[in-house]
Formats: C-alpha cells, sequence, structure tokens
C-alpha cells in the first residue's frame, strides 16, 4: 500500500490560513490503513483547526468529507455539486489522490495534508516499512522475493557491498543487509544458483525516461 505520514499541524495552518472556507478531504484506502488520512483523522485534524481559528479570533470554515478513493474519477463526481462553494481543499489522499483532485477540478486549489512516503506494508500498528520504489522493472523472482532496490541503502544490484557486517548495513545495528535477507531467503528455497547470476544494473534513465509512466490494459478498457 501506499504509506502516508500526518504533516505538522504549524505546516498545515501555514498553508491554509489564507482561505476562509475549506474543505477537509479524506480517503478510504491506503491512508485509512496507515492512519493518516481516514474519516478519523479528517475529524481529528478538523476539530484541531477549528479550535485553532477560534483561539486566533479568525473565521474559518472548515467542513468534513471522506471519500473512498481520491485517485478514481467515479468517486471524485461526488463533490462536483459542492467544489465552488469551498476557497480550498485540503486533502489527506497520498499524492495522487492531490494531483488527481487538482487534475479535475481546476479552479480549486487543492492543497496536500499529508506527506506521500513510500510503498510498504504494516509490520505492527504503527510501524510500516518500505518494499517497494515502483521502479516498473521487478526482479523479485530472481531474488528470493526481496526487493534490493527498495532494501538496500545503495541499491546494489549484485550484493552484498563491503559495507555489510554480520548480516547489518552500514547504516546502523537495526538495518538488515538487504542482500543478506534475499541470501538467506535463496538458501531456504534450495535456489542459490539465483545468486550466481548476475544483474545489469538498473538504467534509471531508460526505466524512468519519457515523464509520468502510464500502464493500459486494453482487455479491460471500455
Amino acid at each position: 500500500m501506499i504509506v502516508a505520514d500526518k504533516k505538522p499541524i504549524d505546516e498545515v495552518i501555514e498553508t491554509i490560513k489564507d482561505y476562509e472556507k475549506i474543505l477537509l478531504l479524506g480517503c478510504n484506502e491506503c491512508v485509512t490503513v496507515c492512519e493518516a488520512g481516514g474519516k478519523k483523522e479528517v475529524e481529528v485534524l478538523a476539530s484541531a483547526l477549528r479550535m485553532y481559528f477560534l483561539n486566533n479570533g479568525k473565521k474559518v470554515s472548515i467542513e468534513e468529507k471522506t471519500l473512498e478513493r481520491q485517485c478514481d474519477h467515479e468517486y471524485l463526481e461526488e463533490i462536483r455539486d459542492v467544489i465552488d462553494q469551498y476557497d480550498a481543499v485540503l486533502s489527506l489522499a497520498c499524492g495522487v489522490g492531490v494531483q488527481f483532485t487538482a487534475d479535475k477540478y481546476l479552479s480549486t486549489p487543492v492543497l496536500p495534508g499529508v506527506n506521500t512516503c513510500f510503498l510498504g506494508a504494516t509490520e505492527k500498528r504503527g510501524v510500516w516499512t518500505e518494499r517497494c520504489q515502483a521502479c516498473g522493472k521487478c526482479i523479485l523472482a530472481s531474488t528470493g522475493g526481496i526487493c534490493p532496490v527498495s532494501r538496500c541503502a545503495k541499491r546494489v544490484m549484485n550484493g552484498p557491498c563491503g559495507g555489510s557486517t554480520n548480516g547489518k548495513c552500514e547504516l546502523g545495528p537495526d538495518t538488515d543487509c538487504a542482500w543478506q535477507l534475499i541470501i538467506n531467503r535463496l538458501e531456504a528455497m534450495g535456489k542459490m544458483d539465483e545468486y550466481e547470476k548476475l544483474s545489469p544494473l538498473k538504467d534509471w534513465a531508460t526505466d524512468r525516461a519519457g515523464g509520468p509512466r502510464t500502464v493500459e490494459r486494453e482487455d479491460i478498457q471500455s
């Protein structure tokens, strides 16, 4: 899932301070799971902002709504009839949702209320770890299901590097060496022959050339 984190309240206030009527827009998908931008977080943030502006003698109207998704035309249509009533939208969706909403409603400022961090997994409540950088060329079949692009600090494609010690990265004792994890996994599966195959370096200029990427599935397009 896309993992996001709440922006500091001072940063949010600075972003919206010049608007008088704001729609605080949550998302019921990834940011709900990581407790950064769902209905509960919308309610808590709205209450805090109202209290701040009230205590500072400024009249600001903050209304709340949470959509199923902000990266889908269908759900964004739910605010079409009311969007013009607001000076700005404060979106608690990921960066994709913020941009998609802004693309759809050009005349209304759409402002980010969270920081989008990475594609990750839930280790336990309150702890999320990065697992994927959406590089577009997945090599997990040859690395035991462990991604060196996202989990190796140097993005080493054939490791481990000389900085790892006793299975730990040179970043510190709390960071596992991704390539040691890969080796352990390949050994457990009896597939160490995969480790002997050299992987080409990632060519980021080629892989990410041409601007934003698009995935098209003609078999499901209507």
